[in-house]
């Protein structure tokens, strides 16, 4: 059951696994290691301080929306989240301020995508877990092809993953959005990558060229350095794996013990 502190900041647990954590008084603080890896993508993804329409799949406690909301006023943003009683949780202690721009919608990720409008976004982020793992329904090629129709042109997906070595399912998936889309990139923690330890991973995907430049700069100099691949490290990372079908989907590795508990 989703558990709630009762400080100004608030750290939201599920089943004993951190999920979210909000601070009302400071919407751009982030603590989560793979929180503050997706807002230097959100950070990167326009001008400084310009609106973007952003579709976040997985609501949390809002707290990327939240983020977007303080640092890019007047944008646009749609939250889907399929546990209701956790929306209503997080309206009745967390509630949005007034004249945020945030649209909350109690749905499953996927069907709420597949009706949603065409070239209706500049940025989809995906940060959807059932339990401690991706649902299935979120890593085929039917599902990648539905986040490109709600992509604009110049538009960018981003996914929170979590996996660890071989990295089958980081694999699977990077073939998966590089045949739908066409370029993938990658951020993480160097020792994640080197295969050390279970970790988050976001993987970004668009039809362009992905632009790394000041992502790498800001995911290099954060208080949790990470370190962002592309081109050919990702190409060799992918190797022979081969994109995923609905048919044959699974969701992502459970993690290890003790991979995501609080401290």
């Amino acid at each position: 059951m989703p558990d709630v502190d009762r400080r100004r900041a608030w750290l939201l647990t599920v089943d004993g696994a951190p999920q979210s954590y909000v601070d009302l008084d400071d919407p751009a603080h982030l603590e989560f290691e793979y929180v503050r890896r997706l807002a230097h993508v959100l950070d990167t993804a326009a001008e400084p301080g310009a609106p973007i329409d952003v579709v976040h799949l997985g609501g949390g406690a809002l707290t990327l929306p939240r983020y977007v909301a303080a640092t890019r006023p007047g944008s646009r943003q749609e939250v889907v989240e399929a546990d209701r009683g956790l929306l209503a949780l997080v309206a009745e202690r967390l509630p949005l301020p007034a004249g945020s721009g945030v649209r909350v919608h109690g749905d499953d990720a996927r069907e709420w995508l597949g009706r949603a409008g065409d070239g209706s976004a500049d940025l989809l982020v995906a940060d959807v877990f059932g339990g401690s793992r991706v649902p299935a329904h979120l890593t085929s090629v039917e599902y990648a092809r539905e986040a490109e129709r709600v992509l604009r042109p110049g538009g960018l997906y981003a996914a929170n993953l979590a996996d660890g070595a071989p990295f089958n399912f980081l694999r699977s998936q990077l073939a998966t959005f590089r045949a739908v889309l066409g370029h993938v990139a990658l951020v993480a923690e160097p020792g994640v990558l080197r295969g050390r330890r279970f970790g988050n991973v976001v993987l970004l995907a668009a039809r362009e060229e992905i632009d790394t430049a000041e992502l790498a700069r800001r995911t290099a100099s954060d208080v949790f350095p990470a370190r962002v691949e592309r081109g050919a490290a990702v190409d060799r990372l992918i190797g022979d794996a081969v994109p995923v079908r609905d048919a044959d989907a699974v969701g992502s590795p459970e993690p290890p013990d003790g991979s995501f508990g609080i401290g």
